[in-house]
């Protein structure tokens, strides 16, 4: 049996691109709905996190990760581990990818799938509330899907940090400005997309004008929110998954525990939109929200899409005797 293949994470950028990842999450949801299984281990201040999947008909797969908050102002990332990948037929290993692949590729197209069925199509002003790995892939990915956006603003806790964001990504185009109040550009923006560390709201309802699509990124355990109250109650609700959401991330936790909204509030999930069991934005004038949740099943999806696309690209370098792609 040959060993799993390694993927680093500067293997495949160049043979991967964000239309592609995203058709493969919306191509993923139409399989039946996975099995997913979380872990968590350690303090709030350094996670693990191990994160299972299986799809019938994809196979399985499981990430690990170390989460520390503080790495950075060591030099170090603050998430970092590995993917292991199993064929569905025998649950063959069949690779092990750089989880900083994955993740980037996951999470901002899982996002920006969500915005597909809840921004509105002429959105011209992305907010980005965090400076960190995350954001440099929703401003890629974005720009790459609603080629109405026109400015992009970044805001961060500390200032400098945006800046040097701001400095280190270009979108030809797009003009990419810091700002730093908040609640000025929050209340002027069409899709807002938060991913920060953030236990306590940094986003509020009073500040969301009608229209507005916001995007939930940061918050992955229980005891962490971006959003207020007022937001999650005032706004039209939905999930990337219900499975990996409700019922263990604090933004739908909290507000359901404190009885300010109740499991019914989530008007559905990326299998329901993709499918068109949900509709999505019904109004112009409609405040949606999206809580990304990033579980392991779309982690599948991103690496069944990684490691077809590496294999087939190897199958035309060998010529016409080459085994057939990966799944």
């Amino acid at each position: 049996m040959a060993e799993p293949r390694w993927i680093g994470y500067e293997d495949a950028p160049a043979l991967i691109n964000w239309p592609d990842a995203i058709s493969a999450l919306r191509a993923g949801h139409a399989y039946p709905r996975a099995q997913v299984a979380d872990v968590f281990l350690g303090p709030g201040e350094g996670s693990l996190l191990s994160r299972a999947a299986w799809i019938d008909g994809l196979g399985y797969g499981v990430k690990s990760v170390t989460v520390f908050g503080d790495n950075p102002q060591f030099g170090l990332p603050t998430v970092q581990g590995a993917m292991q990948v199993f064929e569905p037929g025998r649950g063959v290993p069949k690779a092990i990818i750089e989880s900083r692949l994955i993740t980037e590729l996951k999470t901002a197209a899982d996002s920006v799938l969500g915005a597909t069925f809840l921004a509105r199509p002429d959105s011209t002003t992305l907010l980005i509330v965090g400076a960190g790995a995350v954001a440099r892939s929703l401003v890629a990915a974005y720009a790459a899907t609603f080629p109405t956006i026109k400015r992009i603003e970044v805001w961060a806790r500390r200032l400098e940090q945006a800046e040097a964001f701001q400095r280190q990504v270009d979108v030809p185009g797009v003009d990419i400005s810091t700002v730093t109040d908040l609640a000025a550009a929050a209340s002027t923006a069409d899709i807002i997309a938060s991913a920060t560390m953030a236990r306590q709201p940094v986003l509020f309802g009073k500040w969301i004008r009608p229209g507005t699509h916001v995007d939930l990124i940061g918050a992955f355990k229980a005891d962490m929110r971006e959003a207020d109250d007022d937001l999650i109650s005032m706004a039209s609700l939905y999930v990337d998954s219900r499975d990996t959401t409700i019922n263990h991330i604090g933004e739908l936790l909290i507000p359901i525990a404190s009885g300010v909204i109740d499991a019914s509030a989530v008007r559905g999930d990326l299998y329901d939109l993709t499918t068109g069991k949900t509709k999505g934005r019904s109004a112009k004038e409609e405040v949606t929200v999206f809580k990304n949740g990033g579980g392991a099943h779309l982690d599948l999806m991103i690496a069944h899409y990684i490691v077809a696309t590496v294999e087939r690209v190897d199958a035309l370098d060998r010529g016409p005797t080459a085994t057939a792609p990966f799944l």
